[in-house]
């Protein structure tokens, strides 16, 4: 090791163990939680990782020799929330470090690696208003806007994959509304870039719009059980969100609007459509017993990317089609969970993708609930009734 660095390693070590000091936080909560003595800013931190192993078979007429297997950092992430100046504006900044977190560099975001997640500021400028600034996700499908480390299986479905809108750059207003004793109602409208997170290059094309409504008949779930997986608090009485989302990524450049590649013409200019697309989902808890639904619809004015001449295909193809994901799971009181899923894809013929099912089993234990569990699911896909695969899954997440 070079001397110097040495040297370094130790002072750090000392100041290390000099410093030392217990604190009153605990497991799951953050490592740090610090608040200015005057209440003028706070500051929350909370590293977490996930793990995977993954064997995957296409099992028609192969052996399970073979089969491929994997292990994965998943995910490795280091988040800071709180608030500044005053508990009324809070902000979030996320980083992600793992190869899966920080891969899509291109010529719009200068051919760099894509660390930051989330770097948004949150302003609750009058009783149940708050507008939102920055890079976060939008308020899209129910399962994406559900963090990663609060997921009932190993990942999110295929239905999220293809159609999800993800993260992106812009402006969002939120708005709850409270009906009687238990109805409530919550609107959230956004502008935003439409190419997705970590663009430095754009806009290249239009803005991307979207607005959601979310209906609470019973009233707010625990501890915003309606944004989480699995019914860890084993909510009392039963509780439902129904809600439905339109976003219109005007003159759209990427396959999937917000991601996918650019659609890139041989001189240059970037080929634009209008892309659309729905969601309707909804999550249900009731004492152990959960339940996720949703469905997902892309039109676009062109599928068919052309070159200047508007004949000339470029090959860029634009996913449209719809998908249904239905989730369920129950709880068992000694923390163990049995889980199933089906989701179904069905594509555009135009855009050559092929129809998927897949069928999904799984078991979790929580020890202390999403911040420390391990999982583990296998899931059955067969796409256009002819290629059949087996993929089994294990895994676990640390959340500080």
């Amino acid at each position: 090791m070079n001397k110097k660095l040495l040297i370094l390693f130790v002072i750090l070590t000392t100041v290390n163990l000099h410093a030392q000091e217990i604190s009153d936080t605990s497991f799951g909560k953050g490592m740090v939680n610090f608040v200015a003595k005057d209440s003028t800013f706070s500051i929350k931190f909370a590293p977490r990782f996930q793990v995977r192993s993954m064997s995957s078979w296409d099992h028609n007429g192969a052996s399970y020799e073979s089969a491929d297997h994997n292990f994965i950092v998943r995910r490795a992430r280091l988040k800071f929330d709180g608030f500044a100046y005053s508990p009324k504006l809070k902000y979030k900044i996320e980083l992600g470090l793992s190869n899966r977190d920080i891969s899509g560099a291109n010529a719009f975001n200068r051919n760099t690696p894509r660390y930051i997640l989330d770097a948004v500021l949150m302003w609750e400028f009058s009783k149940n208003w708050e507008l939102w600034a920055g890079q976060t996700k939008l308020p899209g499908n129910v399962e994406r806007v559900v963090s990663s480390g609060n997921l009932q299986l190993i990942d999110r479905s295929l239905l999220n994959s293809r159609f999800t809108l993800d993260r992106d750059l812009g402006v969002q207003l939120r708005h709850k509304s409270r009906f009687g004793k238990n109805f409530v109602m919550r609107e959230k409208l956004s502008i935003s870039q439409g190419e997705g997170r970590n663009v430095t290059e754009g806009n290249e094309g239009g803005l991307q719009y979207t607005a959601r409504l979310e209906f609470l008949p019973f009233g707010t779930f625990k501890s915003k059980g309606d944004y989480t997986q699995s019914d860890l608090k084993r909510e009392e009485t039963p509780k439902l969100m129904a809600a439905f989302t339109y976003n219109y990524n005007q003159d759209a450049v990427r396959e999937r609007g917000f991601a996918g590649d650019y659609m890139i013409r041989e001189d240059g200019s970037i080929f634009q459509t209008d892309q659309t697309t729905i969601f309707a989902d909804a999550m249900f808890k009731y004492n152990g017993f959960s339940f996720m639904g949703e469905y997902a619809k892309r039109t676009a004015a062109n599928e068919i990317a052309t070159e200047i001449d508007g004949l000339t295909p470029t090959g860029d193809v634009v996913l449209t089609g719809n998908a249904l994901n239905l989730q369920m799971g129950y709880l068992f009181k000694n923390n163990y969970e049995i889980a199933g899923r089906y989701t179904t894809l069905s594509f555009e013929p135009i855009t050559g993708g092929l129809s998927t099912q897949q069928y999904s089993l799984g078991v979790n234990r929580f020890v202390v609930g999403h911040k420390l569990k391990v999982q583990s699911d296998i899931s059955y896909t067969t796409v256009d009734n002819m290629q059949n695969n087996i993929t089994f899954r294990i895994g676990f997440d640390i959340h500080f």
